[in-house]
């Protein structure tokens, strides 16, 4: 498994239903009276054949209207309602974040700390590297997909944790000094998954599961391990 892809949280939803599989509904009488235009906007998601999305609107905290449009398996002809399961890719690091600052939090570390006091394997550049460096996008660090693709690495072929630290910590130098500049990397959140791991003795679903999810009633949320 590639060890992004354990960065990527399923959304808060489950396929199948009690009864099967959930078919798109139509506006029902105790539906706001907004519906029908929020139904218009998405019109051209109910041709045949067509991908989608899912939508929930809110009032006052409430949910209001949520509907689905759209296919979620375009071969299986199976489509989208409100509990479709999706792949949120990236934006799942907010959570990884989270997880640290929880950490944090309960006097585990602190996002001042030099990420080599957890993970000793990285080389000594030469500068300091903090969790917040990780946090923020700014260690230097050289992302670790690039460097699989330079590799001749397929990224979305089985890859595992030992096989994406490895690759980071052969890295002799940095892109920059770290906090000087701004370069989106996801070694630093594989990086973070990683002290998450070794400080609470969890990996990151179980933690994020336990600490996270559970306390907001995320029941249906979860990281693919």
């Amino acid at each position: 498994m590639n060890p992004f892809r354990r960065i990527a949280i399923f959304l808060s939803i489950a396929l199948l239903l009690m009864g099967g599989i959930e078919r798109p509904r139509t506006v029902a009488a105790d539906d706001p009276p907004e519906a029908k235009q929020v139904d218009a906007v998405f019109a051209d998601l109910t041709k045949r054949g067509s991908p989608g999305c899912a939508l929930a609107v809110g009032r006052n905290a409430k949910i209001i209207y949520k509907k689905g449009y759209g296919l979620g398996n375009i071969e299986q002809d199976i489509p989208i309602n409100p509990r479709t399961v999706f792949d949120i890719g990236s934006t799942s690091k907010q959570f990884t974040a989270t997880g640290i600052l929880l950490l944090e939090k309960g006097g585990k570390l602190s996002v001042n700390d030099d990420v080599r006091k957890y993970i000793p394997e990285l080389p000594d550049y030469g500068k300091k590297i903090t969790i917040l460096n990780l946090l923020n996008h700014t260690s230097g660090i050289r992302d670790y997909l690039t460097l699989f693709e330079l590799a001749s690495v397929y990224v979305d072929s089985v890859t595992t944790d030992e096989d994406a630290l490895a690759i980071i910590t052969r890295q002799k130098s940095l892109n920059f000094e770290p906090g000087s500049e701004f370069l989106y990397s996801n070694s630093g959140y594989f990086l973070l998954s990683v002290i998450v791991k070794r400080v609470s003795q969890k990996s990151l679903p179980e933690f994020a599961a336990g600490n996270i999810f559970k306390p907001l009633g995320m029941t249906q949320t979860l990281y693919r391990d």
